[in-house]
């Protein structure tokens, strides 16, 4: 794992950010990031105020062992399952990271200091599987400031309004069409009117939107290259940013309605738009640039180490480039239509490998786990 050195010695860019009211999350949890004190740093220099994980960051952690060697020797002498082995470690993580960030999350009356924890990915297309994992979660990490992140998947939709609806905090994950936010959105207000019918407090619910960027450009510019055209490659690391500003566009719609300012009255907060997926996957774009490019407030950014270091160290942050933008997104998105690419199969492809991908990242992480549970259980021995 890389230092922090980098993000803790130059604020500059990072204050502008935070000055723009861009949230700064970080997009990376590990046994060693917390016990080195990497994590303790940046919250106390102001860099990250939350912390995001999904399946990958757990398997890229504890597949490495690092770290989890005592608490993997308790749990092969205890002769724990894999699955409550897995769910015993992470857990444990964000409970330590939810510790570290908690002066932030009573800082900011809740809205940062957040730590999300993913429901089993191979539940994303079961309902009622996903709200008895959430309230599991919930009740194993037994923070106030965590969030259970549950995909937007169109099983999940029913399941963030039932997960809200019981006042728990969601981090709804990997959206990437603006059909499908707005599905989000929609869950949102039914599960906070839901809540409000339990005689839920509702300024105790807190929740954010994950919108997923870069995979966008990297799917849409290898439609482009194989075109080959000269419009085609004009239009190169554009869609990414105009889906996005497009589904600010959606939010500010979205809460600016009647509905909404029922619930705002009775105590209810936004679920504000998170840029995911910010690191830049083509090196010909600047390593910022799902950064630079998605500045507007009431937002929060999530960044792996890399991009967040390389936010402080050269960031443009020049205020806000999201609002100022819909009509010129909305003529992407529309000249990519045109050149026959289409957005609802380049939308559906994203969210289809989106789970798959976690999927798999979840079961290495078991196979790895159960590798580690067998060898340590036969030293036991």
């Amino acid at each position: 794992m890389s230092t922090v050195t980098e993000a803790i010695a130059t604020p500059g860019a990072l204050k502008r950010l935070a000055d723009e009211g861009v949230s700064i999350w970080l997009d990376d949890l590990s046994r060693k990031r917390i016990t080195s004190g990497s994590l303790a740093e940046l919250v106390a220099s102001g860099s990250a105020v939350g912390v995001t994980t999904n399946p990958s960051i757990f398997q890229a952690a504890i597949g490495s062992g690092e770290g989890y060697e005592e608490q993997l020797a308790d749990l092969a002498v205890r002769g724990v399952t894999v699955d409550e082995a897995v769910r015993m470690m992470t857990t444990a993580d964000v409970r330590a990271a939810a510790d570290i960030l908690r002066d932030v999350y009573d800082a900011t009356d809740g809205r940062d200091g957040r730590v999300s924890i993913e429901v089993d990915p191979r539940l994303a297309h079961h309902t009622e599987a996903t709200v008895a994992e959430a309230k599991q979660l919930a009740w194993l990490v037994d923070r106030p400031n965590m969030m259970i992140k549950i995909p937007a998947t169109k099983a999940g939709l029913p399941a963030i309004t039932e997960v809200i609806g019981l006042g728990i905090s969601v981090n709804v994950t990997l959206i990437f069409s603006l059909e499908r936010y707005r599905e989000v959105m929609a869950a949102y207000l039914a599960g906070l009117e839901k809540a409000r019918e339990r005689g839920i407090d509702l300024s105790g619910i807190h929740s954010v939107a994950s919108f997923f960027v870069s995979r966008v450009d990297s799917e849409i510019d290898k439609r482009l290259t194989a075109l080959g055209t000269d419009e085609a490659l004009a239009l190169k690391g554009r869609a990414a940013l105009a889906n996005a500003r497009l589904a600010y566009e959606a939010y500010e719609e979205v809460f600016a309605s009647g509905r909404w300012q029922d619930l705002q009255e009775a105590g209810a907060h936004k679920q504000r738009p998170l840029w995911a997926s910010t690191g830049v996957k083509d090196p010909a774009y600047k390593d910022t640039l799902y950064v630079d490019e998605l500045v507007a407030p009431g937002t929060v950014n999530t960044m792996p180490e890399a991009t967040l270091n390389a936010v402080a160290d050269h960031g443009g942050i020049t205020g806000d480039t999201v609002t100022g933008g819909y009509e010129q997104a909305r003529a992407d998105l529309a000249a990519v239509e045109r050149l026959g690419i289409s957005y609802d199969e380049v939308v559906q492809q994203l969210e289809d490998e989106g789970v798959a991908k976690f999927e798999a990242a979840w079961q290495e992480l078991l196979d790895a786990v159960a590798t580690s549970l067998k060898s340590k259980g036969a030293d036991a021995r």
